[in-house]
């Protein structure tokens, strides 16, 4: 490859990195409303800068072979159709194993460590799909609900369950979703971070992410973060106008 050819590429490749890099930096996602969130927008954001340098050389290298190859005909018969220096593909499968290795461990290993490390939970709600709708409880105060109202800046343990076929338990706002499944409750830890409501935001509710039927698309519930005290009222108010047998 002549040399201006070479110059050309390197800088065709850092004008494509540079773009990729800047824009990781942009706000794709719905708001961050717990801390699990958090951590899955910065992995996110880790894992597009590091593959904008690996992606805009693979473009690189296709917009300069169509560029010097275009309306040339075939190649010649004693063409190189390997690459000019053996330590090019070394070097090409040592870089991208390297960078295999290091997501394999960050975001992959801390990231999971950051959101499911801590076990303990301040609240624990139990939430049953059955088709097209969501029973929550809270079985430390015995209150039964159709939406799920969660204390900011408390550790929830979530309990699902199915009652029926498989569905899907995800809010948005938070990011992470775990299956409901017949027979089995699964669980998934959230901490709530940002007071808000299905009304302020429509990341703020519960859907369904499993195809489960003809209802599936209307399978969702409210979902309220409230503070402290707000939590504290709302049982209290809810154990009082409890009916028996009725959420």
């Amino acid at each position: 490859m002549p040399l201006t050819d070479r110059w050309l590429a390197l800088g065709l490749w850092v004008v494509l990195s540079a773009a990729g890099i800047a824009a990781a930096r942009i706000d794709f996602f719905p708001p961050a409303g717990a801390r699990e969130a958090q951590v899955a927008d910065a992995a996110f954001r880790l894992l597009m800068r590091l593959a904008a340098p690996v992606f805009a050389l693979v473009v690189t290298v296709l917009v300069v072979a169509l560029a010097r190859r275009r309306g040339h005909g075939d190649p010649p018969p004693d063409a190189v159709v390997g690459p000019e220096h053996p330590a090019v593909p070394r070097a090409w499968f040592g870089l991208t194993a390297a960078l295999a290795a290091y997501v394999i461990y960050n975001p992959g290993l801390v990231g999971i460590h950051e959101m499911r490390g801590d076990p303990q939970a301040d609240v624990v709600v139990r939430v049953d799909a059955t088709s097209w709708y969501w029973e929550v409880t809270y079985p430390e105060s015995g209150v039964r609900s159709r939406e799920v109202v969660l204390p900011a800046g408390r550790r929830v343990r979530v309990e699902i369950t199915s009652r029926d076929v498989l569905h899907s338990f995800w809010i948005p706002a938070f990011r992470t979703k775990v299956d409901a499944v017949p027979g089995l409750r699964t669980v998934l830890l959230v901490t709530p971070t940002t007071v808000a409501t299905s009304e302020t935001h429509h990341a703020y509710r519960l859907q369904c992410a499993e195809l489960c039927g003809t209802g599936h698309d209307t399978m969702r519930a409210t979902v309220r973060v409230v503070d402290e005290a707000t939590f504290r009222r709302w049982l209290q108010e809810q154990r009082r106008t409890a009916r028996p047998g009725r959420p």
